[in-house]
């Protein structure tokens, strides 16, 4: 019986799919023919054929048994004569014909010329065995309970948390009902938690009666980025906790759920998450796995905000002269660099030169394009000629801070550091100095969280400002100094100006700020290290044409609850806004209250 032949087209390698869905061959014993053809077709090669050096995973895919051509039945041998030039995807349907071992022509005999090896992929183009992911597309790897503190600090953090699952016991359902009622800040979120979940849950009486296992998909409010599902507590579980734990507690109840779901589910990893410290301890003592909610953070850690202010190398200048342009407009010097430090800058970032017998040298980046930077120099505000309100600068940051508050084309600017730097004076002397000078604003206006530091003394009488008025101390001290700056003026020259300067300040309060616009004014936003993301994001959103809005706080003083340096409204907005032409930010590093100040800022 003649032997098919060779294809003369090369056949491509079968994907792993395609060879696991063929159906195996049938185990039949080989007839002596059969057993001899084979030990011909051993015999009759004199060489090594270029099939044997194919790896051993790729013969599995390309070469089947030997008893698959030895077969007796030529019905299948037929079509491959008529059409040995069909595609590659017809020899790799009917694999075990074609790529047969080499054969001699004619009897078998050994001396014969052997026939042309069996086609095979090259072993450099074999993708290997496809590796599976550890889970489909359609399950997460985790599951994270949440705790009821978690939404009514963000209400949108049932979305945040990727590709993985979110579990809601009943508790937090029922503690959250217990929350939507006042005007707080906890009983909105409480409320828009609520929203969420019913928008989610929608068709959740069709889906229970399906599936009561299968969840929710958190994508189909529109939120993209959740890949995950959301699950209820429909039944009740089996809790076992230790007898110290009263099981009427919201907490316990919780920490029950999570340890259930940790014996039922024990191929997934099921995880707390609550902005409870104490929470997250018992439910390490119980061996359960309990984080942080970290989505609020704008940073892991404070030292890494943006500082707007970088030290340049000593060599500097050599290494950028080649292809610097300098040139001189408006009474300042510009240079266009190209080198290292480009990639390193940011627009409206300052930066400076120190270098021992050589004078300093004060810089701000204007502009970033490409591998291009143009640095511009800063106005001195330490001399005196060049006071603002009478207010010099009295070190290098205090000089970067006023060419920021004093800059037109500067919309947004934000200034942090210790107690004692001077943000809240430099800040209302370069606004009075706008406002009454220049007449670029029409106004101050100044704003602040009322967080108090001690127990609350209760309710405030009489007006707007009248309320806010013992929140505003700072202000009025440095009123009183930027008052004493003229010491030419007699006492109804000071006491004019003092009116004038209060009739040009307006205080407001953070509660009535919501649909508002400013038109031309300079506002302060003072001790913004108190305020969320939120709330930042809803007083900068106020500003309107030709309105500047300085934010001032110190990171290490935050008094409101549940927030960090890392989560502070502040943090927020340095990060977000660092880099934008419009915008800029400076840390104040050195105090000037007092000595006093200075060394209880240090040591205490």
């Amino acid at each position: 019986m003649p032997l098919p032949k060779p294809p003369t087209k090369r056949a491509d390698m079968l994907t792993d799919v395609d060879f696991a869905s063929q159906p195996k061959a049938a185990k039949t014993a080989s007839s002596p023919a059969g057993s001899a053809a084979s030990k011909a077709s051993r015999a009759g090669s004199t060489r090594r054929s270029p099939a044997a050096e194919t790896p051993v995973a790729a013969q599995a895919v390309v070469a089947p048994p030997v008893t698959a051509v030895a077969a007796p039945a030529t019905e299948a041998a037929r079509p491959a004569r008529k059409t040995p030039a069909r595609k590659a995807s017809a020899p790799a349907a009917a694999a075990p014909v074609i790529a047969a071992p080499p054969v001699a022509k004619g009897n078998g005999a050994a001396s014969a010329k052997p026939a042309t090896p069996a086609p095979t992929a090259p072993a450099a183009s074999y993708p290997g065995p496809s590796v599976r992911r550890k889970r489909d597309v359609g399950g997460p790897a985790k599951l994270f309970v949440l705790d009821t503190n978690v939404l009514l600090h963000d209400p949108m953090s049932l979305f945040r948390f990727d590709e993985h699952d979110v579990y809601l016991p009943m508790i937090t359902l029922e503690e959250l009902d217990g929350h939507k009622k006042g005007m707080t800040e906890v009983a909105r979120n409480a409320r828009q938690v609520s929203r969420e979940l019913d928008a989610l849950a929608t068709d959740l009486s069709t889906r229970q009666q399906v599936d009561p296992a299968a969840g929710i998909e958190l994508a189909k409010t529109g939120h993209v980025e959740a890949k995950g599902k959301l699950y209820f507590q429909t039944t009740g579980l089996a809790v076992e906790l230790p007898i110290g734990l009263p099981q009427g507690k919201a907490d316990n109840q919780i920490l029950g759920v999570v340890q259930a779901l940790r014996t039922q589910h024990h191929g997934r990893e099921v995880v707390l998450v609550s902005k409870d410290i104490n929470m997250r301890i018992k439910a390490r003592a119980l061996g359960l796995t309990a984080e942080d909610y970290f989505n609020d953070k704008t940073l892991e850690d404070g030292d890494l905000l943006y500082t707007g202010v970088q030290a340049l190398p000593a060599d500097f200048w050599e290494r950028h002269a080649k292809g610097m342009e300098s040139w001189q407009q408006g009474g300042a010097t510009f240079y266009r660099i190209t080198g290292p430090a480009v990639p390193t800058l940011m627009v409206n970032q300052f930066v400076y030169l120190e270098s021992p017998g050589a004078t300093p040298w004060y810089g701000k980046v204007i502009e970033i394009t490409g591998k291009n930077a143009v640095l511009r120099t800063v106005k001195d505000y330490t001399n005196s000629k060049h006071s603002a309100w009478g207010v010099t600068a009295r070190n290098r940051e205090q000089n970067f801070a006023l060419n920021l508050l004093l800059d037109p084309e500067c919309d947004f600017v934000t200034l942090t550091g210790s107690a004692g730097t001077g943000k809240t004076l430099i800040t209302l002397a370069a606004a009075l100095s706008q406002v009454l000078d220049e007449r670029r604003y029409t106004e101050i206006i100044v704003t602040r969280v009322t967080v108090p530091v001690g127990d609350d003394i209760g309710f405030l009488p009489g007006t707007e400002e009248e309320k806010m008025s013992p929140w505003m101390g700072a202000l009025d001290d440095n009123l009183e100094v930027l008052a004493r700056g003229d010491s030419t003026a007699g006492e109804w020259g000071r006491a004019a100006t003092s009116e004038l300067v209060r009739s040009k300040i307006k205080i407001k309060s953070l509660n009535f700020m919501r649909g508002r616009t400013f038109l031309n004014k300079f506002v302060i936003i003072d001790e913004a290290q108190n305020l969320t993301p939120k709330q930042m994001k809803t007083l900068i959103t106020r500003a309107g044409p030709g309105t500047k809005i300085v934010c001032l706080g110190n990171l290490a003083q935050i008094d409101t609850p549940y927030l960090t340096e890392g989560s502070s409204g502040l943090t927020y907005a340095v990060d977000k806004f660092k880099g934008w032409p419009h915008g800029g930010h400076v840390t104040l590093a050195r105090g000037e209250r007092s000595r006093l100040a200075d060394f209880a800022s240090e040591v205490l």
